[in-house]
């Protein structure tokens, strides 16, 4: 499934690719529940390796289409993943098979990748961003942060969490922690991506304190491919309105 994310100026600017379980019987069943059990018996590995290169398909797939040439794909890496041993391997040798364009690729990594030796992360991560390919730490301030480690991750993006964001004109501590992550990502010359975005006003509150990226309800749920190509011709087509209105 793919889920729109939009930047200050209220364009769409990229997805991030979600997977769903489709059960014959049971219907949608949350990654909530089945990504944990397929970390726990190994099973991520040949999935997360599965969605990359779909992501990646679709990235090729894309760049012959004018109106999706620019979009951006951002796909989640189980720490996991990312440090398994020739886990940079896999992603060149995905990128060369499919002809993705990396600097369209965002992989996603969490907090708890600092649980490993990150000085090999560290590693891993400036290999692969040698090829075009760039970073976004999920879920920022929900795990393991160290403002030390912070510093030296090449990272493009920081992403609030959902958490801070669905009760952020209700909490005054979520809304000190997203206004927070916002100053910091400045600081240290990082786009600020907030997740979980459902209502306008929510939206209000993250623009006015700086937030240049946006992804939830508000915008799109996540949809089908074809669903999603519907949703971004037409958010285009109502820019492009907008403009001759102008």
């Amino acid at each position: 499934y793919y889920q729109a994310q939009i930047d200050g100026a209220m364009e769409l600017t990229g997805v991030e690719v979600l997977i769903r379980w489709c059960h014959p019987e049971r219907g949608i069943i949350s990654p909530v529940t089945f990504i944990p059990v397929s970390e726990s018996t190994g099973l991520i590995n040949p999935i997360g390796a599965w969605v990359l290169e779909t992501a990646c398909k679709q990235l090729a797939i894309w760049a012959t289409l004018p109106q999706f040439a620019a979009l951006t794909i951002s796909v989640n890496v189980s720490s996991i993943q990312f440090c398994s041993v020739n886990y940079v391997e896999q992603v060149l040798n995905v990128i060369k098979r499919t002809g993705a364009n990396p600097a369209r690729l965002k992989l996603e990594i969490t907090e708890s990748i600092l649980l490993d030796d990150v000085e090999t992360i560290i590693s891993k991560m400036l290999k692969l961003k040698a090829h075009g390919i760039s970073f976004s730490l999920d879920d920022f301030g929900t795990g393991y942060s160290s403002l030390a480690y912070l510093k030296r991750l090449p990272l493009n993006q920081l992403k609030i969490d959902q958490s801070f964001v669905r009760d952020v004109l209700s909490n005054p501590n979520d809304a000190t922690f997203a206004r927070t992550i916002i100053s910091l990502g400045q600081s240290l010359g990082l786009n600020v991506i907030a997740e979980g975005v459902e209502t306008g006003e929510q939206l209000q509150f993250l623009i006015d304190h700086g937030c240049n990226g946006f992804q939830g309800y508000w915008f799109s749920r996540p949809l089908p491919l074809a669903q999603f190509e519907q949703f971004a011709v037409d958010r285009m087509n109502q820019g492009v309105a907008r403009l001759m209105k102008a």
